[in-house]
């Protein structure tokens, strides 16, 4: 049985994870399909402000946030002025948090399906007449199906273990911000509490694996999916 304090964290951790991954995975495609197939000046600096968060340490990306969504920063202000949202110290910001650190791994894992596309495939629809938009919708999103649903994993199994960014954005306010890992930090400074940090490791890491493994069946379907239509088509 589940104590009170871990099913908190563990219900926490799931609602931010997933508004994170969904919230990143428009921006993730969009990335992708600039950075596989754009054209354009400074694409090096997209590739590297979209990829900073990788190298960029947890906590600076964290306190740029705070900066510039805070209640008296530059983007904040203007969310809090006009429309009264506000993000540092919300599970919503959380979730912004959470989806920035995923950001990167979603971009690469949709832009390696892009790169992987036969460009015959789209030519060949092209000259049957469909539009951009309909080679989209019916030849290369479908291509890339695998692909998306790894990165929607990547994204959620990423921002399910996000700490540094979160803690520094919005803290660690109980029922409202304390995700998993912030839990486990709050648990590990507590002086005999050894036992109870060991049960939300673990619950974490079985969360973590559980997800990793239904993406892993997902992907297999779609791709066997997309190779039966394949072979259909031929």
């Amino acid at each position: 049985m589940l104590s009170a304090f871990e099913v908190e964290a563990l219900l926490l951790s799931l609602k931010v994870s997933a508004a994170a991954t969904l919230g990143a995975l428009p921006f993730a495609m969009l990335f992708a399909f600039l950075l596989a197939r754009g054209r354009f000046p400074l694409k090096w600096l997209l590739d590297g402000i979209v990829h900073a968060p990788l190298v960029v340490p947890p906590v600076v990306v964290g306190y740029l946030l705070l900066i510039g969504l805070g209640p008296n920063g530059p983007i904040g202000a203007p969310l809090k002025d006009w429309f009264g949202w506000t993000l540092a110290f919300t599970w919503q910001g959380a979730a912004v948090a959470a989806a920035v650190m995923a950001l990167p791994l979603m971009v690469r894992a949709i832009r390696l399906s892009l790169e992987q596309i036969d460009f015959k495939l789209e030519d060949a629809a092209t000259t049957l007449g469909a539009g951009r938009l309909d080679v989209l919708t019916s030849v290369s999103l479908p291509l890339i199906a695998p692909g998306v649903v790894v990165a929607i994993v990547l994204g959620f199994a990423r921002a399910l273990g996000e700490f540094g960014a979160t803690i520094t954005f919005v803290a660690n306010i109980p029922g409202e911000t304390r995700t998993l890992p912030i839990a486990l930090y709050t648990l590990a400074q507590t002086p005999g509490a050894e036992f109870e940090a060991g049960r939300l490791a673990l619950i974490s890491v079985i969360v973590a694996v559980a997800a990793l493994v239904a993406s892993e069946a997902v992907a297999r379907r779609t791709r066997r999916a997309i190779g039966l239509q394949e072979a259909r088509s031929q």
